[in-house]
């Protein structure tokens, strides 16, 4: 399974590609997309056209997304959720299924402790993709939300394998 992981921003959304199979976790890319645009419009629209290119260039199955927590700035919240729309929209458009998690869900599943920092999940996201060294924190962002939904995927066929009578 191919698993396109996107940590959505306004000004930069990161995005990590990832195989999962059998063997385990396999780094394909990751990158940013930094927004040029001076206006809201704009900027969505380069978050969608962006996220458009990377599941035409790499094919993923799945887009994965971390969920937006409430800030103290109400507009940061808006401003955030809808830079979140375009991306979503964007793997909708490519019928891509969509799953998302929480940043302490993330967290947990790639570091162990949901309230981890930036740092460790970097490290972490450096570990398990074997890299020679750790993404930019918006890509790592992206690939932990990717490598989530693959641990969450393994689990879920395990407890489906399970003889029940």
């Amino acid at each position: 399974m191919r698993l396109l992981g996107i940590d959505p921003g306004l000004r930069v959304t990161g995005f990590g590609v990832i195989d999962s199979d059998q063997q385990g976790l396999t780094y394909v890319t990751s990158g940013c997309i930094k927004t040029l645009g001076n206006g809201l419009p704009e900027r969505l629209k380069e978050i969608l056209t962006g996220i458009l290119e990377i599941i035409d260039g790499y094919a993923p199955s799945v887009a994965v997304v971390e969920q937006v927590f409430v800030n103290v700035n109400p507009k940061s919240t808006l401003l955030l959720g809808q830079a979140r729309g375009a991306a979503i929209s964007a793997a909708v458009l490519k019928n891509l299924s969509v799953s998302e998690f929480t940043a302490l869900q993330v967290k947990q599943s790639v570091v162990g402790n949901g309230h981890a920092d930036k740092t460790q999940v970097q490290e972490m996201v450096k570990r398990l993709l074997k890299l020679p060294s750790a993404p930019s924190t918006d890509a790592s962002d992206a690939l932990a939300c990717a490598i989530c939904h693959a641990h969450s995927e393994r689990v879920l066929s395990k407890i489906k394998r399970i003889d029940v009578t």
